[in-house]
């Protein structure tokens, strides 16, 4: 398992490098645009130091989905066409409600805030994930695809799959795409995505699919406006090309508020609640600080 792990890790950073490469080699001598090279190479480290945790920690989530697949209710196979799709619909589904909540709720935001904090919007991007998805608790959003009898190879294979098609929908050099804008996560929807103005946050949770952010009311399309345009980024910057800070600034910020915290009652809310939540702030839904 860790082999496979490593071994995947390795083709996603060197595919990742290559199209890194080309991006900014277009924009430099085809836009004559300068490229974040800083912000780049501290979202490649982010990538490299992540890749050297999954492998340390594969066989914990490993081990915990086998765990629930040893429970399974049914046994389903993917023999064809038909099993496939719904293998691939579920996990999708599995995927924006992992996503949204990550948003949502700030312990798991402290892991995927991380994957927000550049402000820029380049293929580089796509690496930047958060460390602490085994202290979140990610996995277990996708357990219950192992409950009802998918393998957890599957599984594993489906999010890498997912995770290499995101790569490209991390950059400005693709416009809108017609028809497939409707089904499909795209290059606009995920700038949406990205965007800490107002009307983004806290949208468009789809991996590859649009249809459950359509489906759930949190699809928001990109406007193409001079006047307005995607502000990316957390509403309060890191503003640090330091790998560490970039991974680990929201558990150090979560750390402070329980420390100040004047009451006991006000904990589950730091921990649990949404992020910039505050003791006595209802809640709006368009927070996203860090």
């Amino acid at each position: 398992m860790e082999l496979s792990v490593m071994s995947g890790g390795l083709r996603f950073l060197v595919f990742l490098g290559i199209f890194v490469l080309l991006e900014a080699g277009w924009l430099i001598l085809q836009r004559r645009q300068s490229y974040p090279w800083k912000p780049a190479l501290a979202s490649f480290a982010v990538a490299a130091i992540k890749r050297i945790i999954e492998v340390a920690t594969a066989g914990i989530a490993a081990g915990f989905m086998f765990w629930v697949y040893s429970h399974r209710f049914w046994t389903i196979e993917i023999t064809g066409l038909a099993s496939g799709f719904l293998f691939f619909l579920l996990l999708e589904f599995c995927y924006y409600w992992h996503h949204r909540w990550a948003h949502e709720i700030r312990w798991l935001w402290a892991t995927h805030c991380v994957h927000h904090t550049p402000a820029d919007m380049n293929l580089s991007v796509s690496g930047r994930l958060g460390w602490t998805g085994l202290i979140s608790g990610s996995v277990i959003f996708f357990a219950p695809l192992a409950l009802i009898g998918f393998h957890p190879l599957a599984i594993f294979l489906g999010l890498s799959a997912s995770l290499f098609y995101q790569i490209w929908i991390h950059t400005e050099l693709v416009g809108k795409l017609g028809p497939l804008e409707w089904v499909f996560n795209t290059p606009s929807h995920h700038r949406a995505h990205h965007g800490s103005n107002r009307r983004y946050i806290n949208k468009n949770y789809g991996g590859v699919l649009i249809i459950y952010d359509r489906i759930f009311g949190t699809f928001v399309e990109e406007i193409v406006d001079e006047s307005e345009p995607v502000v990316y980024g957390l509403t309060r910057p890191v503003n640090s090309n330091n790998p560490f800070r970039i991974a680990l600034h929201e558990w150090f910020n979560m750390a402070r508020d329980l420390n100040q915290a004047t009451s006991w009652k006000h904990i589950p809310g730091y921990l649990f609640g949404p992020p910039g939540w505050k003791p006595g702030r209802r809640r709006t839904g368009q927070q996203r600080q860090a």
